[in-house]
């Protein structure tokens, strides 16, 4: 029995039952991660002892009836950029490599009180910032259909490992796209909540008014039912909404008999591959089957989104990013004096794409050029909430791709602007602040999988998975199961 290929709910229909044990589910995923791991690279630390021993307290439990949730025992991974005590927190970076975690982040506290073991961290690109995990400054991490491409980023290593059947589900962030292109390139359910659903505590900033943490997953119950098992207020996040929301699992087979479904107008004139597009089109015409009803939409300012999004994102990334400066924690360089030893552990700390964004950051937010950049781009941002908001009113779910193209190949967006241009999909809702998830439906010519988008209003999450539940049965009825295992 190949217990690393299950779902998470399949593993813990088992314990409840009885066939099997946390402490085999969770060897399952370490003998895994040690046969394959070394070829796709997802992990920066494996916590075989620790998992092992979270396991064995499962076990003790459940024999004595004492679960602490459904999923007590079933095993999981974290990105590297979530805090977790007494274990490496290096956010990819040679900045914060040996450092760490002196505290668990919220959500990591929220998974151990639910019971599950922790298999490890994953690489991600160096402090969240890139879309192809090409810009991890630790190692490489490769995608599981094809390693030969990248695995999406930053949250690579995430999906990677539930791809590779390394992990059945685990946790990544999400920025501006940093959870669903990973989900989309690897095949897998990835989700997005709402700003605030899930408290940001012990997730390294990168850019405060955009992060979030999200899910990764091989079926969108299972995805459901992480993001039930992380949401809910936390004292220490002021931005966390008070409200943990319903059970999202429970909307998963609600159907979408009435529900208005919208397309933007005109997407059929981007620059999506063929396959793509046919992808949407399956997907329209089978949520029309089930009952729900199409509409075109117009965002007029999604052209914009990107322009606006990098200037935000950039401009917070230079604030949150001050803090790594050769004095308090993480990387220090000496230098002949104090204003040398900062230039040198920056320069040395920091990789290529995260000085670029520092530096352009500081740019826009300099004197003289606040206004017309930093400024401007946060009045964009209120129009392209507002334009969503007006769009709702008339829609229950937006439909879209989740990227133009399936995963590319390594070295082959060189040009930074070009590998920005990637996230013309998932950034809006970032700016918007709106939960949106993305799950395979198709495959292109290559055999690699195709990931689309669902984006709801905000704390709208069950309407965004009804639909999800339609679209998985239909690529479940002709796939069969997610991932590369």
């Amino acid at each position: 029995m190949e217990l690393h290929t299950m779902t998470a709910g399949e593993l813990a229909s088992m314990l409840e039952k009885g066939e099997i044990s946390s402490v085999d589910a969770v060897k399952s995923c370490l003998d895994h991660i040690a046969a394959r791991d070394q070829a796709v690279g997802a992990f920066l630390t494996v916590l075989a002892e620790q998992a092992l021993q979270a396991a064995e307290q499962s076990d003790t439990r459940r024999r004595e009836g004492r679960a602490l949730s459904l999923w007590d025992g079933v095993p999981i991974a974290i990105k590297d950029n979530l805090a977790l005590q007494g274990v490496r927190n290096t956010c990819g970076s040679k900045m914060l490599e040996h450092y760490i975690a002196p505290y668990d982040a919220h959500v990591v506290t929220k998974l151990k009180q639910a019971g599950m073991p922790i298999l490890g961290k994953t690489n991600m690109d160096e402090f969240a910032m890139g879309s192809s995990t090409e810009f991890s400054a630790l190692q490489v991490t490769r995608n599981p259909w094809d390693v030969e491409r990248v695995p999406g980023g930053s949250s690579g290593g995430s999906a990677a490992c539930v791809a590779a059947g390394e992990a059945p589900w685990a946790l990544g962030s999400d920025t501006g796209g940093s959870v669903r292109e990973p989900a989309s390139f690897c095949g897998l359910v990835g989700i997005k909540p709402t700003y605030g659903r899930v408290s940001r505590y012990g997730l390294v900033a990168f850019a405060s008014s955009l992060d979030q943490v999200g899910t990764f997953s091989r079926t969108v119950s299972d995805g459901a039912a992480l993001l039930s098992a992380i949401a809910g207020s936390d004292a220490k996040d002021s931005t966390s909404i008070p409200d943990a929301g319903p059970d999202y699992a429970s909307a998963v087979r609600r159907g979408v008999q009435g529900l208005r479904v919208g397309v933007l107008d005109g997407w059929e004139q981007d620059t999506v591959l063929p396959s793509v597009a046919a992808s949407m089109q399956e997907a329209t015409a089978a949520l029309k089957r089930a009952g729900a009803e199409v509409t075109t939409v117009s965002l007029n300012l999604l052209d914009k989104a990107i322009e606006t999004y990098y200037l935000i994102a950039m401009a917070e990334a230079s604030s949150n990013l001050a803090r790594y400066d050769g004095v308090r924690y993480g990387l220090r360089v000496d230098g002949t004096d104090a204003a040398d030893m900062f230039r040198r552990t920056r320069s040395e700390g920091f990789g290529q794409e995260v000085k670029r964004r520092i530096l352009l950051g500081t740019y826009v937010l300099s004197a003289g050029y606040y206004d017309a950049y930093y400024k401007k781009a946060q009045q964009v941002r209120t129009l392209i909430r507002s334009q969503f908001a007006q769009m709702f009113n008339d829609v229950d779910v937006l439909l879209t791709p989740t990227t133009a193209a399936t995963a590319f190949r390594f070295g082959e967006k060189q040009d930074p602007l070009q590998m920005y241009q990637t996230d013309y999909y998932t950034v809006p809702a970032n700016l918007a602040g709106l939960p949106a998830m993305s799950l395979p439906f198709g495959r292109c010519e290559a055999g690699l999988p195709i990931g689309l988008q669902l984006t709801a209003g905000a704390l709208q999450e069950p309407v965004m998975l009804q639909a999800a539940g339609v679209l998985e049965q239909v690529e479940q009825d002709r796939r069969g199961s997610y991932g590369a295992v």
